[in-house]
């Protein structure tokens, strides 16, 4: 069996184990089933996840293995590899300096060095450091192949040929000046962005606020900022983000929201306020959480030339016919296996760095 095929197996057995244990949480039977020793183990990392980070939700992390389970089928893997010469590959060790900023982010990077045959030296974020080792711990079970093949570390990262590094800007510079001798992607703050045109149903526009709360927005791929049009009945856009008040009993969400709130009210800035997100009006992109920036345009050809030339700062926008490679509403926290950070090609970076 090629590397490629074996990969393929035991992710797509990682996808089943995922939906089981999902499918145990929705209805509720998980508990009749602790004798299967990683259903408790899965169990137990999800309702401990916010002692370490009070950012992860028991919710979101469920949610974050059902979004892996969804994409980790065999039709998915096949479609996604078939297009790479996998087997052509010159095995190297590969450094990822992983984000945490939402649960299981770093796996994408992950997966494609072990799918590619790659070797991981793994550097974890402190936010994030007990979800992926124990989707890596089912893998290796499964398949021993993979136990020599991703190494955690908590020390200085050496003895790699490539590195893959996730932050903000100011630690880009860090990584930059530090790994800019190794082939390498290093990534920024991106934002992501919503078109509203004033044509939307109120589905789309309630879908719109997955896009914004799921992960409290945390996420490159959280909507935190919108474009409407001058004239734009603002209520509309608040009635649609009704169903998704509840965040507001979230500690942490909650504390946030207060704190911003009254930053802006004793700068005296003009804000929109529903009870759980506060609407400023602003040029910029990344909004603080419990915030959500906007801005009016005159027109969509104007808005669509802004955008274009702010690109490198932006990872997605929602619309609908607004332009290509748009995502749907309520879509951003639904990556294929081919929606690359930045709209890099990792794992076509993988296959084509050489150790010559």
């Amino acid at each position: 069996m090629t590397h490629s095929n074996l990969s393929i197996e035991a992710f797509v057995k990682l996808g089943n184990f995922l939906r089981r244990f999902c499918e145990l949480i929705e209805t509720n039977t998980v508990s009749d089933h602790l004798n299967d020793k990683w259903i408790e183990r899965f169990k137990t990392e999800a309702e401990r996840a916010q002692h370490y980070n009070g950012w992860f939700s028991e919710e979101n992390c469920i949610h974050a293995f059902q979004e892996w389970s969804n994409v980790l089928t065999q039709n998915n893997l096949e479609n996604w590899l078939n297009s790479y010469d996998i087997d052509a590959n010159d095995e190297k060790t590969v450094a990822l300096i992983m984000a945490g900023n939402i649960p299981l982010v770093g796996f994408h990077d992950l997966l494609c060095v072990l799918v590619t045959g790659n070797k991981a030296l793994v550097k974890l974020s402190s936010n994030d450091q007990k979800l992926i080792p124990l989707l890596i711990d089912y893998v290796i079970e499964i398949e021993p192949h993979f136990k020599d093949r991703v190494i955690f570390t908590k020390e200085k990262l050496e003895h790699f040929d490539a590195v893959i590094a996730t932050g903000s800007n100011n630690t880009a510079r860090y990584f930059e000046y530090y790994f800019g001798k190794k082939p390498n992607i290093i990534r920024k703050n991106r934002n992501s962005l919503a078109v509203i045109t004033g044509n939307e149903t109120i589905e789309q526009l309630t879908a719109l606020g997955e896009d914004i709360f799921r992960y409290f927005g945390l996420g490159c791929r959280s909507v935190s900022k919108i474009y409407i049009p001058r004239g734009y009945d603002i209520d509309t856009f608040f009635k649609a983000m009704f169903s998704h008040s509840d965040i507001i009993n979230h500690n942490k969400y909650a504390n946030n929201y207060d704190y911003n709130k009254a930053v802006y009210l004793m700068s005296e800035f003009k804000i929109l306020d529903n009870g759980f997100l506060i609407l400023k009006e602003e040029k910029s992109f990344g909004s603080p959480i419990a915030s959500l920036f906007y801005e009016y345009y005159e027109d969509l050809p104007t808005l669509k030339t802004m955008l274009k030339s702010e690109e490198d700062k932006i990872q997605c926008i929602v619309s609908s016919g607004f332009i290509e490679n748009e995502i749907s509403f309520g879509q951003t926290q639904k990556p294929s296996l081919n929606d690359y950070a930045d709209g890099i090609d990792t794992v076509d970076f993988l296959l084509s760095t050489s150790l010559n």
